[in-house]
């Protein structure tokens, strides 16, 4: 890259505090990102991907991360030594930040066109009727549909794609020099995925910017990467020109990291011929709605779903966000309730059943959910999170406190983590504590709804392979929700997509990835991110 670069990182420490597993939270980091170059940061939860970029932002929390040494220069500008009213003065000017969760980063009771605009109030002399205009040509930029409706739509109006693509407008507004994107792409489907990444390559060649990408999916870098850094506990292990670093990685823990990646070639998997442990007929979830100034709007979440999971075999349902995998199995599990069609558990229809006669069936279907940081109470201990379930089924005290050692043991945990609290643990190790939490009530059916996309390659292949075992271990029967493709094809037995609520193909996980006969299923394939890199069938 030619000139001085956008960014220039030199030697930087960020001290963590006192009682912290290691003294710096980052120690002698350095690099550097240039106009028209995208660098990745890569590394496990704990690396110090984010810290790095928060630092640059002037984003630490005060008090608990502090900076001891080194510089970071934009544009030669050392924002380590800025006022607090400089820091504010450069966000949004000359940096600017994308989140990894839009919900989250975006005001709720505040328009869509009302955040972005709030960036040139702040920062510009524009008037009213200058920002709008201004506001709109940007969404239009980033090619979202319609852009003067959505001026006056609010977050919850939109999809979480849509939502990404305001962050970015917001980010983009000003024409900074440097966007940092903090994860941007984790929680979307791969069609939508490559869809922001696509957009941020494009923006970022036609304003010249330069953008620092943190990301834990080897894909994402491969598609989108000039340059890699590679940060293992705080540490820059590896860096170089992308090309390098994913075919030739010259450190153990780099070539960890690619190996973990999962693969879009599934594994061979024979047949399951075990008895049926939940079916749907005729499945179906209308949503219907309208109100006094309001339209009368149905939607059909899902439409005549039919599927059978047996003992010891994981079913996978894939599809956009949107696609109803995730409403089909809440309606599985009965935490909401069918709009039509039957739920067959062993002997019983569940699906009309009022809530006082769902109770004895409850136990017998199990979820871990995405979130392990929200799924576990975090003023309980893990113990009493385990042993609730069974005790409130008459199971005493000592015995589901045996029961709990047992599974932690088998979920990979030490015993004595019973006595401990969800923040003590890692994000992988949460999840851990929520497939042991399931396990307790001994069910016949555990739904994983996305289950690992929150989590790094690494630990995410440990997890897999836990669940894996634990289906053969207690002959489960498995649902696995999920966007990730490359998951799908190593963990499930079979495979179901869904587009808009419906079905539009099934069928053993080999077959379906190897001779999709739906064009959906091809278009979600064929979006997978780095597939020529020894990521997928393409290498």
């Amino acid at each position: 890259m030619q000139g001085e670069p956008v960014l220039d990182i030199r030697s930087l420490t960020v001290r963590l505090p006192g009682g912290a597993d290691r003294m710096n939270a980052v120690e002698e980091v350095s690099l550097s990102v240039h106009r028209n170059e995208i660098v990745c940061i890569v590394g496990e939860s704990g690396s110090g991907k984010s810290v790095t970029a928060f630092t640059v932002m002037g984003l630490l929390p005060k008090g608990i991360l502090v900076p001891t040494g080194g510089e970071v220069l934009l544009e030669g500008e050392d924002v380590l030594k800025a006022t607090p009213q400089r820091l504010r003065d450069l966000r949004g000017t000359r940096m600017a930040m994308i989140f990894q969760e839009p919900m989250t980063a975006l005001n709720p009771v505040l328009t869509i066109g009302d955040q972005v605009d709030e960036v040139l109030r702040i920062h510009t002399q524009l008037g009213p009727r200058e920002r709008k205009a201004k506001v709109i040509d940007i969404m239009a930029s980033i090619r979202l549909p319609d852009p003067e409706r959505l001026f006056d739509a609010y977050p919850h109006q939109i999809s979480g794609g849509q939502r990404q693509r305001i962050m970015i407008a917001a980010a983009l507004v000003l024409d900074p020099a440097l966007l940092i994107a903090d994860e941007p792409t984790t929680a979307l489907d791969v069609t939508t995925q490559a869809q922001i990444l696509a957009l941020i390559k494009d923006l970022q060649r036609r304003r010249g910017t330069g953008v620092l990408f943190i990301t834990h999916d080897f894909g994402v870098v491969a598609e989108i990467a000039d340059r890699v850094v590679v940060m293992q506990n705080g540490r820059v292990v590896e860096q170089g020109p992308a090309e390098a670093v994913l075919r030739r990685p010259t450190q153990p823990y780099t070539r960890m990291l690619i190996e973990a990646v999962p693969s879009l070639e599934p594994k061979p998997r024979a047949a399951i011929a075990g008895p049926v442990a939940v079916e749907t007929v005729g499945l179906s979830k209308i949503y219907g709605g309208g109100g006094l100034f309001k339209k009368e709007r149905t939607v059909r979440a899902a439409d005549n779903v039919n599927l059978a999971v047996r003992r010891g075999e994981t079913l996978g349902i894939v599809g956009e966000s949107g696609s109803g995998k995730t409403t089909v199995a809440r309606c599985i599990a009965r935490l909401i309730a069918p709009s039509s069609g039957a739920i067959r558990l062993k002997d019983a229809d569940i699906a009309s059943l009022p809530e006082r006669r769902l109770r004895p069936y409850r136990r017998r279907i199990q979820v871990v959910f995405q979130d392990p940081y929200r799924s576990l109470n975090p003023r309980r201990t893990v113990g009493a999170s385990i042993i609730e379930g069974p005790m409130n089924f008459g199971l005493s005290e000592r015995d589901a406190l045996d029961r709990a050692r047992s599974l932690l043991r088998l979920v990979g945990l030490s015993p004595d983590a019973l006595e401990r609290y969800p923040h003590q643990f890692s994000g992988g190790q949460r999840q851990r504590i929520a497939i042991a939490r399931a396990l307790a009530m001994e069910p016949d059916v555990l739904i994983a709804d996305e289950a690992v996309s929150a989590l790094d390659v690494s630990v995410q292949a440990q997890v897999l392979d836990l669940l894996d075992d634990i289906k053969r271990r207690f002959d489960l029967a498995v649902l696995f929700i999920t966007h990730d493709l490359r998951v799908a094809a190593q963990i499930c037995d079979r495979i179901m997509v869904m587009e808009k609520g419906i079905v539009v193909e099934d069928g053993p996980t080999h077959r379906v990835f190897n001779a999709p006969e739906h064009p959906y299923t091809r278009a979600l394939l064929d979006a997978a991110p780095g597939r020529g890199f020894g990521f997928g069938k393409a290498a």
